[in-house]
């Protein structure tokens, strides 16, 4: 019997346990659900076959993580590491979702929620594929460990610490990342690394209390300063205008560069999906798929002030407050580029402005050359009938912090169709995508532990 005939005969049981996570909110943004949402992937890992334990920081207030562990009997010099994570993103706007958003409810070949896709989808498909192994030969063609978090869709403030906390445990070869798109043509996208991230809030002052907006002959109006410093930060093209803001970027490599041109991307399709017209910078071709995996960005997440209510209300607000999120690539880290921001803020005659630091992640990139993405290639290929390469993720994750930590080489691969509205409303996983994956991750084990 073959990982894929173990696979075919579970899928019932893949849906039921994707259906119960979905239906245990896990919302980090709210702290809601984690200790029971972690208490109940343990669980289901120990229903497995995978021995499995939460553990804490010293401070409990953290959410916890859970780590799963099965030890190789025919092959115990070689680990594989997947990390996941169990916290959703909020469910708002409530309104826009036309089934519950923790209903798990299956229609036809999508199943729907809170986490069906980010990340709770993905985790299954990992949990099942270590599952068939078990249930097939009693072993794992390699040592499998499991880090599932429960602050990812915040940021992951705590990742590095409980790396450095339980680095023998988690100590591993190769790390299967939480997540992978496939594309419109069911093609994986396998991501070779993660864009960095500085978020930041910048806050402007004005008078001591709103005032009547008669008044703004007299007094500054603070979200006017907001928006007159904004546009010092980065001009139509996208550039960001910041001093030494690229300083430490590396061009592309000839083989990145070889990879990127042949990475299919369609534009046309890509644009009907979001309602544009164009592109940033009216970028085409190969530059297209250069920025999405290679160019920071400069990003207005936010920006509040004033009277945004129903009719009318003539005030001139105390004060203006915009959250930026600055994506990084390798070479840029966040404390350099954050003090990079305050001092062109000051040389600006922005010095009034409060810059507040949110979050800094710095970027990751698996080199192309490393065996691992051989590996992962030929397993997905093999699975989905083509598989593509890309240098990099437009988003951002903790990579870095596993890079630096356990020094082993990071890749994304998974079920995620890029059109599964994840963060949004109506969130849902193909139950065929998921199927096709946890095949997919057991070829990768046993191709891992080959070489």
């Amino acid at each position: 019997m073959t990982i894929e005939d173990l696979v075919d005969s579970g899928m019932d049981g893949l849906v039921s346990d994707l259906q119960t996570l979905i239906r245990q909110p896990s919302v980090s943004a709210k702290k809601v659900g984690l200790v029971e949402c972690a208490n109940l992937v343990a669980s289901m890992m120990q229903k497995s076959g995978i021995n499995s334990e939460v553990l804490y920081l010293d401070d409990r207030t953290v959410p916890p993580i859970v780590y799963g562990e099965v030890r190789s009997k025919s092959n115990p010099s070689k680990t594989i590491l997947f990390y996941n994570h169990y916290d959703v993103q909020p469910e708002e706007p409530l309104d826009l979702w036309e089934d519950e958003p923790f209903s798990g409810k299956v229609k036809e070949n999508q199943i729907f929620g809170r986490g069906s896709a980010d990340d709770k989808g993905e985790l299954i498909t990992r949990i099942k594929a270590v599952e068939y192994f078990l249930k097939k030969t009693g072993d794992v063609p390699c040592n499998v460990k499991f880090m599932v978090e429960g602050e990812e869709e915040i940021g992951s403030l705590h990742v590095e610490q409980y790396l450095r906390k339980y680095k023998e445990k988690l100590a591993c070869d190769g790390v299967i990342w939480e997540f992978g798109y496939v594309d419109a043509k069911d093609r994986p996208i396998i991501s070779l690394g993660m864009k960095g991230l500085l978020y930041v809030e910048l806050m402007a002052r004005g008078p001591s209390r709103d005032a009547h907006s008669s008044l703004a002959v007299l007094i500054e109006n603070p979200a006017w300063r907001l928006v007159s410093a904004l546009k010092t930060l980065r001009d139509p093209s996208g550039r960001i205008l910041v001093k030494d803001w690229y300083k430490e970027v590396r061009p592309f490599t000839k083989q990145e560069l070889s990879v990127i041109s042949r990475e299919p991307f369609d534009d046309k399709e890509f644009k009907q999906e979001y309602g544009i017209k164009k592109f940033v910078n009216n970028a085409r071709g190969v530059n297209v798929k250069k920025a999405l995996v290679g160019m920071p960005t400069c990003n207005i997440a936010g920006f509040d002030s004033g009277y945004t209510g129903p009719g009318a209300k003539t005030v001139l607000p105390s004060q203006a407050t915009v959250k930026i999120d600055f994506r990084l690539v390798p070479g840029m880290m966040p404390e350099r580029q954050l003090e990079r921001l305050k001092r062109h803020l000051k040389k600006h005659g922005f010095g009034d402005i409060e810059v507040k630091f949110i979050h800094g992640e710095a970027a990751a990139r698996t080199p192309i050359s490393n065996p691992f993405v051989k590996q992962v290639e030929q397993a997905a290929s093999e699975t989905f009938g083509d598989a593509i390469i890309s240098v990099s993720s437009a988003g951002t994750g903790p990579m870095y912090s596993f890079v630096k930590v356990l020094k082993a080489p990071c890749i994304s691969v998974g079920s995620t169709y890029m059109f599964a509205r994840i963060h949004s409303p109506n969130e849902f996983a193909r139950i065929d995508l998921l199927n096709k994956c946890t095949k997919c991750i057991g070829k990768i084990m046993e191709k891992f532990a080959k070489d």
